[in-house]
């Protein structure tokens, strides 16, 4: 069953077409996965690549969804690999790694074609 946080939500919302709309499934417990398209409606300023913020949402999104429906970001930080070309499929993957009272910290990642393009580290309050 597909995570969402709900029909408009810019990164899982089955309804904001101008969003991401990842599917994401819970894989284990504390760790999601999915996949998002990367249409022309996210490129960047090459008009050729996925803008940087946007593989930065899908990755604060999944690790959102890890670390529960109603978690809520506090920081996080993203490392940018490599540029993905728009009309390419990128999958994403993010799990928590503990939980200390109401924050839990979540690591996540980006694959293009096979390979990763970006990481990312964050924290969340329940």
């Amino acid at each position: 069953m597909p995570l969402v946080h709900h029909e408009l939500c810019f990164g899982c919302g089955r309804t904001n077409l101008f969003g991401l709309l990842l599917e994401v499934e819970q894989t284990a417990p504390d760790e999601v996965a999915g996949r998002c398209f990367l249409k022309q409606d996210h490129q960047g300023p090459d008009r050729r690549t996925a803008h940087p913020g946007v593989l930065g949402a899908a990755l604060a999104e999944v690790m959102a969804l890890a670390c529960g429906l109603e978690a809520r970001i506090v920081s996080f930080e993203v490392t940018i690999g490599e540029a993905v070309p728009v009309g390419t499929f990128l999958e994403v993957q993010a799990q928590v790694e503990r939980r200390d009272g109401p924050l839990a910290y979540a690591a996540a990642r980006a694959v293009a074609d096979q390979r990763m393009v970006a990481q990312a580290r964050g924290s969340f309050r329940s």
